[in-house]
């Protein structure tokens, strides 16, 4: 899977809440100072690497998300690890909990997600 360029990442954001889309609908969605041709000529660029389909069967095309968010995040992830946290998802969770202070939902997210790795013997 190709790992989506920043400006890309939004426009798949905006289709994994919205769902399939207009270019019209994604533009007035990302509320940028991105014009209008330039979010067009990335979508079509995103459709030639697969990480968007699209539907010419209207005339205004219909975009949808090629690729799901949980695989996109964990490859994004997965990157950032080996490349900024020497292979260590352990430095990444340290920091990102350090980062921001975490609510005490997230906190309470967290503290599951571990009492489960640890239950199944720290495989996700």
């Amino acid at each position: 899977m190709n790992l989506p360029t920043d400006s890309e990442l939004q426009i798949l954001q905006v289709l994994w809440k919205r769902g399939a889309s207009t270019v019209r609908e994604v533009f007035e969605s990302l509320q940028s100072a991105t014009g209008y041709t330039t979010a067009l000529k990335t979508m079509q660029i995103m459709a030639e690497k697969g990480l968007v389909t699209r539907d010419e069967s209207a005339r205004s095309h219909v975009y949808s998300a090629a690729v799901q968010a949980e695989a996109t995040q964990g490859k994004m992830v997965s990157e950032l690890i080996s490349r900024a946290f020497d292979g260590s998802a352990t430095q990444l969770a340290m920091r990102a909990l350090s980062a921001e202070p975490p609510s005490r939902a997230e906190l309470d997210e967290v503290r599951a997600l571990l009492d489960l790795l640890e239950r199944k013997g720290g495989q996700p």
